[in-house]
């Protein structure tokens, strides 16, 4: 039953594909309009939040200390130190206010943060994921939005889940039912539907054999203009957009040389994105590509 079953589906995948495409985004990422090098302190960039035209802040996932970098000069003009040595791996920013998300779900709110007189509160979310990256701003419905990056606890049952969750910035609490669930098979099988080169590997044996998208989440945004939801994860060189009702609409892969490991993600008001990437053996790097609707 099951080997027929998989015979029909492949045969119906590519006649499917023929008849429907993917929504494409508009942006050209093999072209950016601008390719910052940044500086050393910023090798290990794990996320950036856009804070008016000529300002991002920055934040990397070794110490506590909010960056906040000058685009037009190419420098860091102010360092804060916010926590001690951590993994910290999104930066949003709400009104006068950043959110900074360690690894373990702890958030950290950072008022006057241009100044020596920065404060800071910390919430424990108790988000169910054992590592979390993503983190974004919804203003239309005043919350966090939190992104696992691997699968919920130990289960091996949620190995193939992938979820994001709400925090609620009037409560400053964590609803603690995924707001969104995403499957990696039905990613995977989206992939296969649309002709997506997926990621291969060889075995012991020799033979070369598809390993599928991880879907392992290293950052989240929500598109100011169309309100879709991006997901960059950095270990597949992929960008998925999803709608607002979390249905997948997009699968953009990147360039590995372009996007070493893309990590940050934030949106200008009129569409312009910009995307950093850790150095790792490289150099870290900002990337800014023009919106074209």
């Amino acid at each position: 039953m099951f080997k027929g079953l998989t015979i029909l589906i492949c045969v119906l995948i590519p006649l499917i594909s023929n008849f429907y495409q993917t929504k494409k985004i508009s942006y050209d990422f093999s072209k950016p309009i601008v390719k910052d090098i940044l500086p050393a302190s910023l090798q290990e960039i794990s996320g950036l939040a856009i804070i008016d035209s000529t300002t991002i802040a920055c934040i990397q996932d070794e110490n506590g200390i909010l960056f906040l970098y000058d685009t037009k000069n190419h420098k860091i003009k102010q360092q804060y130190i916010f926590g001690l040595n951590g993994d910290y791996e999104g930066i949003t920013k709400v009104g006068e206010l950043l959110y900074v998300l360690r690894s373990d779900g702890v958030l950290f709110e950072l008022k006057n943060y241009t100044t020596k007189k920065i404060s800071v509160k910390t919430y424990a979310t108790r988000v169910p994921a054992l590592n979390n990256e993503g983190l974004c701003y919804d203003s239309i419905n005043n919350r966090l939005l939190i992104g696992a990056k691997g699968k919920i606890n130990k289960d091996p049952l949620n190995k193939d889940l992938r979820c994001i969750y709400e925090f609620n910035l009037k409560t400053k609490t964590l609803n603690q039912k995924p707001l969104f669930n995403f499957n990696t098979l039905d990613i995977n099988l989206f992939a296969k539907m649309y002709e997506i080169k997926l990621p291969k590997r060889t075995t012991k044996n020799g033979k070369v054999v598809e390993i599928g998208l991880k879907f392992n989440t290293s950052e989240i945004a929500i598109h100011p203009v169309t309100k879709q939801l991006y997901v960059l994860s950095a270990n597949d060189h992929c960008l998925f957009v999803f709608n607002i009702n979390g249905n997948l609409e997009h699968i953009e892969q990147l360039n590995h040389t372009l996007f070493n490991k893309a990590e940050g993600l934030s949106f200008y008001p009129h569409g312009d994105v910009l995307i950093s990437n850790e150095g790792q053996a490289h150099q870290p790097t900002l990337l800014k590509f023009k919106y074209q609707p």
